[in-house]
């Protein structure tokens, strides 16, 4: 059946690839960013594989414009089903050297953002009693790292909202799901337009993953939306690690972390960046590390079929349990 769904931050990266994958299922895609020229390749790319899409310019800092957008979706797509808080921005550099108005600025996007998103779709859902919002996160909002403290904080306040809202509705036996969806590093356009203090070139943490994968796993919290999805091993390994050991990992970070985020090639300090205003051009979904980022991910795949898996791994210890009785017997 096809859904009415909402997706920020559709212009480019994680957003553009779950775009088009709702597209591919014949969903009514609703398209918010702020780049109208790359909303409108989203729109093409949507209904060139089935669906329908609306272009929604919006810059989800503003709360206001944001329910204007939730209103015009209802009224030209029909009743939202499902909101997808994706948008994102960071600055990628040293504490120091990061600037108040740049953490504002992350802030209102990365954090805020989802929450002018969640307060419209909340106004549509829950009087209706009904719907899904997917709450795009990341392992970076369990375990911080070095040069992104302005997206680290975000990704962890959006956590917090988002647990917070997610017993309320319990409290209320609201049939409205809130489900978050933890990210690894991944191959999109954000290190080449992310704002940085750094002479090279940002790169994601390793392993990469293509936003494909991430888009899978968007949609499959659509469908089967629980409290948490941690995609890829890295994600669970990061969490764990934190977890088990915070000052092992603090150390473990410092060490490497600031390396691991940069390759060897130098850029321009005046290059233009994201933060403010959109950057140039239409990459689409995909950065520039094609080469190394991964379209799959085993762990990922496990975590789809964990109650088959579970079955399968159940009746094969119920085998051997018969199997070592019978040869005592």
């Amino acid at each position: 059946m096809s859904r009415v769904v909402v997706v920020t931050g559709a212009s480019a990266g994680v957003g553009r690839a779950v775009a088009r994958a709702l597209g591919a299922r014949g969903d009514a895609v609703a398209l918010l960013a702020r780049g109208e020229g790359r909303l409108e390749a989203a729109r093409q790319e949507v209904e060139a594989a089935g669906g329908r899409a609306l272009v929604c310019p919006v810059d989800v800092a503003d709360a206001d414009a944001v329910e204007a957008a939730a209103e015009r979706v209802e009224a030209q797509l029909g009743p939202i089903d499902v909101w997808v808080n994706c948008a994102m921005s960071a600055v990628l550099g040293f504490v120091h050297e990061t600037q108040a108005a740049e953490f504002r600025r992350v802030t209102e996007v990365t954090y805020l953002g989802y929450v002018h998103g969640t307060l419209a779709a909340l106004r549509r859902m829950r009087p209706r009693d009904r719907g899904v919002i997917v709450m795009v996160g990341s392992a970076l909002a369990y375990r911080a790292i070095p040069l992104q403290a302005s997206y680290c904080a975000a990704k962890h306040a959006a956590r917090g909202f988002a647990d917070a809202l997610r017993c309320e509705l319990m409290h209320e036996g609201s049939a409205v799901k809130v489900s978050t969806v933890h990210l690894p590093g991944l191959n999109t356009p954000q290190f080449g337009w992310v704002r940085t203090t750094l002479r090279r070139h940002p790169r994601p943490v390793a392993p990469v993953f293509q936003p494909e994968v991430a888009a899978d796993a968007i949609l499959w919290a659509i469908d089967h939306p629980r409290r948490e999805f941690f995609v890829a091993g890295s994600s669970v390994m990061t969490i764990l690690a934190n977890k088990l050991a915070p000052r092992v990992a603090d150390r473990f970070l410092a060490r490497t972390n600031v390396e691991a985020q940069q390759t060897d090639d130098p850029i321009d300090p005046d290059r233009p960046d994201y933060l403010f205003a959109p950057a140039p051009g239409d990459p689409g979904a995909h950065g520039r590390f094609s080469d190394e980022a991964k379209s799959r991910s085993i762990a990922w795949w496990a975590t789809k079929r964990r109650a088959r898996l579970g079955a399968v791994a159940a009746a094969l210890a119920a085998a051997g349990y018969e199997l070592l009785s019978s040869r005592r017997e």
